[in-house]
């Protein structure tokens, strides 16, 4: 798979071990940043990067880090056809594929430990959608609100 990653300045200390994992998995990375804690960047630019490379299929799942994670799961989310996870154990991180379909895993580089990052990304980039039928349903669901959501809006 192809894998959009990306971080703000709180999440790039952690960029590189994501990457790492991801190669080590057998992937590929498309690294979309940043490229420094130096400076302060805003995470909803990162997690646009992330959601765009996803939607255009250039990447087929992304992993976006921020300081707490809660930031860019929120601006990810509002993308269209994106289902972004904010996980800090492994169980949700795999589960949030096989029964959400999730596609981006967010991560919070001031709450977990960098011990965690390979567990956890590991845990995403090896789950499934599991395609049962009551998981489907609820995808329906979940895609019929952001439809909703989106025609209610005008186009950007």
């Amino acid at each position: 798979m192809k894998i959009a990653v990306a971080c703000d300045h709180a999440g790039f200390a952690y960029k590189a071990k994501v990457m790492d994992v991801v190669c080590a998995e057998g992937h590929s990375v498309i690294d979309l940043g940043t490229d420094s804690s130096a400076v302060s960047v805003d995470y909803p630019d990162y997690a646009e990067a992330v959601g765009k490379a996803i939607q255009s299929g250039e990447a087929e799942r992304g992993i976006l880090l921020c300081g707490s994670g809660v930031g860019a799961s929120m601006t990810a989310n509002k993308m269209r056809g994106i289902r972004a996870g904010l996980c800090h154990d492994t169980y949700s991180a795999h589960q949030g594929v096989e029964h959400d379909d999730m596609n981006v895993l967010t991560l919070g580089a001031r709450i977990i430990g960098i011990e965690m990052v390979p567990e956890l990304v590991k845990a995403f980039l090896t789950a499934k959608f599991s395609g049962d039928p009551r998981h489907i349903n609820r995808l329906l669901k979940v895609t019929r609100l952001e439809e909703k959501a989106f025609a209610a809006c005008p186009k950007d």
